[in-house]
């Protein structure tokens, strides 16, 4: 984690959030999404196949089709989330739509051997759904946000004048402290060191009050087209051809406040704004297969390739600060990161490929035959293995600057240091009674952190009913997700990251429609 504030210092002029743990890991450490059958099942879809949903996780589940379907899965959200900061307590709700895995399926069955069939898939999905409100607040004697400007800049090589230059190294951050007086440099000795006003009240044993709140938006959908081969119902092979569009906003706002009597202490108070966005589009591969030994036993495999995306950030960021004069009195100053970047919101474009992963999967029908209403239910399971430490980052300059090539090089070596690779377990069922299915599920993915204190993963716990007759069916699923991770206000690299453990519990509710045509 120590590293974290060298990335920043290498070339800050194009630093984006992916610098930190929580957005590294943004675009792989999510819950399997689908239809609702799919949720209903705990997402375990890696060898069942015979659902529009195995395009995303094991596209040689569509070698089952033998006909023409559509299907539309309409979603909603119900989100509580607890945040324990320094033992302070804070609860935020919001509710909002999701997105299952829609599309349409277009199946046929080979004229000579009804045995072998293919069929193509054209689907859209949300994989991963950002919408989320995270706010906390609580006396920190410890450490202080100003603190991370203050080591930045010490650290950095560069002069107060270069910095605060109108094509700034540093516009979001240290140029903003230094503008506002937040941090400065100060003669201790013989030597000039560069220090936070809070300082001086953490020097003298006092407390800080300090407030985060971030809201988030938006999601990483996926369009793709998959194909299965039904080869005379013993093997089934496939593959999915995926492009995954991103659309991510983040709106932070953090403040701190001092909470003692003295009004000569130097501070009062300062707020900080973070206005972030990130837009892109990419394109992944997804290959599969389905072994059949008998009928009513399914071994499957599936290998997803990294996303490689192109990216665009657009960044801006105010900061506002009341600083105590020696008379007592309040004088106030603010900057914004437009002041340091030409007049606009700072870009930065790059490439990102984000984890890959594999799956294996097994499921045992009860009773399976080619006539599938004498089918009397089932129980599957996948173990899926993703990489979390294997996403890079790379420029996406014609011809890259050392800076930029050092500054990749590093935040990659950051990435591969603080997460690693993960097993998630998904397991589920279902009765079948005539036209009316019930369904269970269970899924766990596992902390994507190599330090294990964050104490950071998911379970989803689902259920569902099912109705299927004459070409046409329905379905209705209620997950509920429960969410372990570690959410930091701020970086040191002197010292342990104060930081805040959340818990989130989620509950979703979704449904499927369509028919065979």
């Amino acid at each position: 984690m120590k590293k974290y504030l060298l990335i920043l210092m290498l070339c800050p002029a194009i630093a984006a959030e992916a610098q930190v743990p929580e957005d590294a890991i943004r675009y792989s450490w999510y819950t399997q999404n689908g239809t609702a059958r799919t949720l209903a099942i705990g997402g375990a879809m890696g060898s069942l196949g015979g659902d529009i949903s195995a395009t995303f996780v094991n596209p040689a589940g569509l070698g089952m089709y033998r006909t023409r379907e559509f299907v539309l899965s309409p979603g909603f959200s119900m989100n509580s989330l607890k945040a324990d900061f320094r033992d302070s307590k804070t609860t935020t709700k919001e509710t909002g739509f999701r997105l299952g895995t829609s599309g349409f399926i277009f199946g046929s069955t080979n004229a000579y051997n009804k045995k072998h069939s293919s069929a193509v898939a054209i689907a859209i999905t949300q994989q991963a759904n950002f919408n989320n409100t995270i706010r906390y607040k609580a006396l920190n004697n410890f450490s202080s946000f100003s603190e991370q400007f203050a080591e930045e800049f010490a650290k950095s090589g560069y002069n107060i004048d270069q910095v605060l230059n109108t094509v700034s190294p540093l516009p979001y951050t240290s140029a903003l402290g230094l503008q506002t007086y937040l941090i400065d440099t100060v003669r201790v000795g013989n030597a000039v060191q560069v220090r936070g006003v809070t300082e001086n009240i953490l020097d003298a044993g006092q407390a800080i009050s300090q407030e985060m709140n971030r809201e988030t938006s938006g999601g990483l959908y996926e369009l793709a087209v998959g194909m299965g081969f039904n080869d005379g119902d013993k093997w089934l092979f496939g593959g999915t051809l995926g492009i995954p569009i991103l659309n991510y906003k983040s709106y932070t706002t953090y403040s701190e406040n001092d909470t003692s009597a003295n009004t000569k202490n130097g501070f009062k108070s300062f707020t900080y704004t973070d206005d972030f966005r990130t837009n892109g589009v990419g394109v992944n591969l997804k290959f599969g297969a389905i072994f059949k030994p008998q009928e009513y036993l399914r071994l499957g495999i599936a290998l997803h390739s990294p996303s490689l995306m192109v990216l665009t950030d657009k960044h801006s960021a105010t900061l506002n600060t009341a600083l105590e004069t020696p008379s007592g009195n309040a004088e106030n100053f603010s900057a914004s990161s437009n002041m340091f970047t030409n007049g606009n919101p700072g870009l930065s474009k790059y490439f990102q490929s984000n984890a890959w992963r594999a799956i294996l999967s097994g499921s045992y029908v009860f009773r399976e035959t080619e006539d599938v209403t004498k089918q009397k239910g089932f129980i599957t399971a996948d173990v899926e293995y993703v990489k979390h430490n294997g996403s890079r980052f790379s420029s996406n300059a014609e011809v890259p600057t050392d800076n930029e090539k050092a500054y990749y090089k590093s935040l990659n070596n950051v990435v591969k240091n603080i997460y690693k690779g993960a097993f998630n377990f998904k397991v589920g069922g279902e009765v079948k009674f005539n036209t009316i299915m019930g369904r269970l599920g269970f899924g766990y993915y596992s902390n994507p952190y190599k330090n294990a204190g964050y104490k950071a993963n998911q379970m989803v716990l689902s259920g569902g009913l099912g109705y299927r007759h004459k070409g046409v069916f329905a379905d209705l699923t209620y997950a509920h997700q429960l969410i372990k991770d570690a959410n930091f206000p701020y970086r040191l690299e002197d010292r342990a990251n104060t930081y805040a453990s959340t818990k989130q519990a989620m509950g979703n509710v979704q449904a499927t429609i369509g028919w065979k045509f």
